[in-house]
């Protein structure tokens, strides 16, 4: 392996931050294959990088309370295998609203629907579920907006609340919730609305 593949490897797994998960698919137009291997087995041994699962890894978070790694984030597992196997996905509406704080429940189980087959990973204690579907309404260029629109209709137009509305803000920069709202500007009216309402609510809590 040449040093250069590995720094180019690495250089990657740092520009995408702490929680990033991937496969070798990730680095696979810029390195030769043989190369990648090579070098995440090299990172892993040097604690650089996680092993999650058999072709996933992640770079994980650390935690000076806790004094250890982590446990994987696994919307970053669900999206670094929908990359790996050229699937499209989108997580149900429990699972939508979980990332985004409005559930209170503990989930022990984290569902998507995916055009690809119906497969489920354990990892630690938690379950990876892809559930096959057709996928028609799936238009949006970002993984947050998909979020969003999903726990909408999960909530439903008759139970919005600003309260919900303003932990769907907290989740977000400015920046991203504009990329939301541009993302979703053909969605149905009322999410739409409920989307402009959200950015509204937070430009006047932080202006």
């Amino acid at each position: 392996m040449k040093k250069t593949s590995k720094n180019s490897v690495l250089a990657r797994i740092y520009g995408n931050g702490r929680g990033w998960a991937f496969s070798a698919k990730d680095f696979t137009a810029q390195i030769p294959r043989i190369d990648i291997d090579v070098a995440l087995s090299s990172l892993v041994k040097e604690n650089k990088i996680r092993r999650v699962m058999r072709g996933i890894y992640d770079y994980p978070i650390y935690s000076e309370i806790l004094k250890k790694n982590v446990a994987p984030d696994l919307k970053q597992i669900a999206n670094a295998l929908a990359r790996k196997f050229s699937w499209r996905i989108i997580p149900t509406g429990d699972t939508a609203l979980n990332y985004l704080g409005i559930s209170t429940q503990l989930q022990s189980k984290y569902v998507y629907l995916s055009d690809g087959p119906s497969k489920s990973y354990k990892i630690d204690s938690q379950t990876l579920e892809f559930r096959h579907s057709a996928l028609k309404d799936l238009s949006f260029k970002h993984d947050n907006s998909v979020i969003v629109v999903q726990a909408l209709k999960a909530i439903g137009e008759d139970n919005i609340a600003d309260e919900i509305l303003n932990k769907i803000s907290s989740r977000f920069s400015s920046d991203e919730l504009e990329k939301i709202k541009i993302d979703t500007k053909n969605t149905t009216g009322w999410i739409y609305k409920n989307i402009c309402k959200t950015i509204s609510n937070f430009a006047k809590k932080n202006g």
